[in-house]
């Protein structure tokens, strides 16, 4: 009977000592609330919770190595919280200790999957272990989950970026002088619209296999970053003698061809023959339109337009050139609705190219 009552007033005193404890947190009394739930754990060490709650109030004041201490002493008593074991991750995280926050973050991510803020936390520790391929693949599970979150998409990317720098690293160290090597730093310096050396680039690798399928197109497409036509068009057609079901390479020869001028005839049949071996190449739609309104047959550029315009509703050149078609034909309100899409459209894109200059002028400025 007497160990019966003492249990009872335990009991008792846990329940005032817990309500004590919400009542301090509601003021934001967080040194009261914290004294509350030591005393709760000193009458019941094997209450887990109060682990919980007093870990969850350790790391509001950013006590993240007292968080992780009392944490796991509660996962210790109930090892199913996964609540804890999140929490628990996120505060060794914070204390720099990466390698044991590991563990503690992926069980809690398997506990409760849709937890995205535990996952995220997870990614950043696998990116402070340097394990970028197991955070890319948790950071694409975010991206399903969150794909409004700009966040994530911008850490996709750097680790995509790091990725990419491990992998160039590697190619480098198996032969700094190979023609994938070569390949692979022309179209990283195309990709920076630094044309100018990735033709040195890709000229070294077309010089080290000149029968190497894509190595022409490529170098082609550096000539077509340049405006050189008559450079792009010759390796393009170069591409077309080794693989002549390169649709691709088809498609860019009929394209340059139709810029150069007077060769609308010529760019016509290279853009059949691109559209006869891939379809759905709605950019071929758009440049075989383009030949097809400088040859005088509107009517004929209407299906293709169309095509393009449905692939891509965005593209502003589309609605420009079926503008032109439509205006050919006698169809002026349909003209002038192409119109105005065509300039809203470039006007938006006006003002986001605008609005990214100004940032970097604002940042060079903060800089200085």
């Amino acid at each position: 009977m007497i160990l019966v009552c003492i249990r009872l007033a335990a009991t008792q005193s846990v329940d005032e000592l817990y309500a004590e404890a919400k009542a301090a947190q509601s003021r934001n009394d967080l040194a009261t609330a914290i004294e509350k739930y030591q005393q709760i754990l000193r009458l019941s060490p094997k209450l887990g919770p109060a682990y919980n709650n007093l870990g969850a109030l350790y790391f509001r004041q950013r006590e993240f190595q007292k968080a992780a201490d009392i944490l796991e002493q509660g996962l210790k008593v109930d090892p199913a919280m996964s609540s804890a074991s999140a929490l628990l991750g996120i505060s060794l995280y914070e204390s720099g200790d990466y390698l044991r926050a590991r563990p503690r973050l992926e069980a809690a991510v398997r506990a409760a999957p849709s937890d995205n803020n535990a996952r995220m936390f997870l990614v950043k520790d696998l990116t402070q272990l340097g394990d970028a391929d197991a955070a890319a693949t948790e950071l694409q599970q975010l991206a399903k989950r969150q794909p409004e979150n700009q966040e994530v998409w911008y850490m996709l990317a750097r680790l995509y970026m790091k990725l990419s720098e491990n992998a160039m690293a590697k190619i480098n160290a198996i032969d700094a002088n190979s023609i994938l090597a070569h390949q692979l730093s022309g179209e990283m310096m195309e990709a920076m619209n630094n044309y100018d050396g990735a033709v040195v680039e890709l000229k070294k690798a077309v010089d080290m296999a000149p029968q190497k399928p894509g190595s022409h197109y490529k170098l082609g497409d550096a000539y077509l970053g340049l405006s050189q036509w008559d450079s792009a068009a010759a390796e393009y057609q170069t591409e077309l003698t080794i693989d002549p079901a390169n649709c691709r390479a088809q498609w860019k020869l009929g394209s340059v061809l139709n810029q150069k001028g007077g060769a609308a005839r010529e760019a016509l049949n290279a853009l059949d023959k691109s559209l006869a071996l891939c379809p759905a190449l709605a950019d071929a739609r758009a440049d075989r339109a383009s030949a097809l309104l400088t040859l005088g047959r509107d009517a004929d550029a209407l299906p293709d337009l169309e095509a393009a315009i449905k692939a891509d509703p965005t593209e502003p050149r589309n609605h420009f050139l079926l503008a032109k078609a439509y205006r050919a034909l006698g169809r002026s309100q349909e003209a002038q609705s192409e119109m105005q899409a065509f300039s809203k459209l470039e006007e938006n894109a006006r003002a986001a190219t605008a609005e990214r200059a100004q940032e970097v002028i604002k940042n060079k400025e903060t800089a200085h």
